[in-house]
């Protein structure tokens, strides 16, 4: 219902969200020629790539952050709009400590030896082999899918290796690329996950895979470019509280306007669907996949310093954790110049639960003295300190992408994944056969549901 004060914007798009999926949804829409609005919640553009200028004058990636080579629409966009990248910061030696407290620096992808190494290394080679078979368009046609996504990728594990060691390797990697446990996430959906982004080592190394570069102005300055590009056409701080689907098109209604198209994108994560009321309803299959889908539970926790000082002692500044402290990675995150020294650690699942329900005093402490056991006593001492628990931040609901629980691939991939519902399309990361779960997939996705629109529009205007 409409009142006076409401404000009425006919368009013949309209896309839900301003994400990397959103945005460029709208952005190959409006090259088409199309009329196209964008109803953002938040009071900025990027959706899980935020970046900050901090009071210490450093740029800090709070979600999405690196561009890998094969990376291409994320590149081609970057290009297109004169946004630089430097190499991720990766010289020196790196640090495993174990969950005996053990501590190993080593160069290269992983220490050469240790606890659970062999298998760990034989059970990914096997996770490579069993990703090729995948069908990343139709992923329910891929050989063994109903046996695959009826077990978690923490049965598999353990039907494969008794090697605790090696489980724990594996847990730390699917924390790290789903932000979830073993325990939570289809098999399938982590092999899928493999096939998507070209294999094991692309999704976990740096040089050269999906690590390798970061963005010289923070990694959502392509989306304020696309923003700047779409100027007014966006408006931010318009939660979408309702889609209609009507004879004549849709209505999204906002708490202060109605917007009226012939037909709509949603580019907003599974869990954030659930916010908007839809008439009709959801389809069961689509209500389904976005309860079968959620968020990761993971935190961000950048400390800045007064200059890289660990590299001084030879050290990268890379680090995995596998013992008690709530930190599970951390990586060096100082700027190009290096005028100061930044790490950041990332807290995930499990230990992300137990972490979060501390103090923010005890958080800091807890933090620091995983700083300090991997760079030195210097860390215990930053000069700025600031954490993004994702779970805890706006519409996004958790972070960074979402994972399939098991079964949901089977019960509603078919028909829930990305399959239009009337005027009503789906874009976002989450819907890419390639890249699925990172910016470059949102970027496609944002492609791929455009020329999904398009085609429709075509379709209308053609004679019987």
């Amino acid at each position: 219902m409409t009142t006076p004060e409401t404000s009425v914007i006919d368009t013949e798009v309209l896309v839900v969200g301003a994400g990397y999926a959103g945005l460029s949804t709208a952005w190959r829409l409006a090259d088409a020629g199309v009329d196209v609005v964008v109803l953002e919640a938040a009071d900025r553009v990027g959706g899980r790539v935020h970046s900050e200028l901090r009071p210490s004058g450093v740029r800090v990636d709070h979600g999405g952050q690196w561009i890998g080579p094969s990376q291409r629409r994320f590149h081609a966009l970057a290009a297109r709009f004169g946004c630089e990248t430097f190499p991720t910061w990766e010289a020196g030696r790196h640090v495993e400590i174990r969950a005996d407290g053990g501590r190993v620096d080593y160069a290269g992808a992983a220490p050469a030896t240790g606890p659970g190494i062999g298998e760990y290394e034989r059970i990914t080679a096997l996770l490579d082999d069993l990703a090729g078979t995948v069908d990343l368009e139709r992923p329910w046609a891929t050989p063994r899918f109903a046996e695959f996504d009826a077990q978690s990728a923490e049965r598999f594990f353990r039907a494969q290796t008794g090697d605790e060691e090696a489980l724990r390797r594996l847990a730390l990697a699917v924390q790290g690329v789903w932000c979830a446990e073993p325990r939570e996430v289809s098999f399938f959906h982590v092999l899928f996950y493999l096939a998507s982004g070209g294999g094991y080592e692309q999704l976990m190394e740096t040089r050269g895979c999906a690590q390798d570069a970061r963005f010289t102005d923070g990694a959502d300055a392509v989306a304020r470019a696309l923003a700047s590009a779409l100027a007014g056409r966006i408006r931010l701080g318009e939660p979408v509280l309702k889609i209609r689907q009507t004879g004549r098109g849709v209505e999204a209604f906002t708490a202060g306007s109605v917007v009226r198209a012939r037909r709509a994108v949603v580019a907003v994560p599974p869990a954030a669907v659930e916010r908007i009321t839809f008439e009709p309803a959801l389809p069961p299959a689509r209500r389904g996949w976005v309860r079968h889908s959620p968020m990761g539970r993971v935190a961000k926790v950048h400390a800045v310093y007064e200059e890289p000082f660990w590299r001084g002692a030879g050290r990268s500044g890379i680090a995995t954790l596998y013992g008690e402290s709530p930190v599970g990675v951390v990586f060096d995150n100082s700027p190009q110049d290096a005028a100061r020294g930044v790490l950041v650690a990332f807290v995930y699942g499990d230990r992300l639960d137990r972490w979060s329900a501390r103090t923010a005093s005890e958080r800091r402490r807890d933090v620091l003295a995983a700083l300090r056991a991997v760079a030195g006593d210097r860390a215990a001492d930053p000069i700025d300190y600031v954490e993004r628990i994702w779970p805890r931040t706006g519409w996004t609901i958790g972070g960074y992408e979402c994972f399939v629980t098991p079964g949901g691939w089977t019960a509603h991939g078919r028909d829930g994944w990305r399959e239009p519902f009337g005027l009503v399309h789906w874009a976002g990361t989450e819907t890419a056969s390639v890249w699925n779960g990172y910016i470059d997939g949102a970027i496609s996705s944002g492609e791929r549901v455009a020329d999904e629109v398009i085609g429709a529009r075509e379709a209308v205007g053609r004679p019987g």
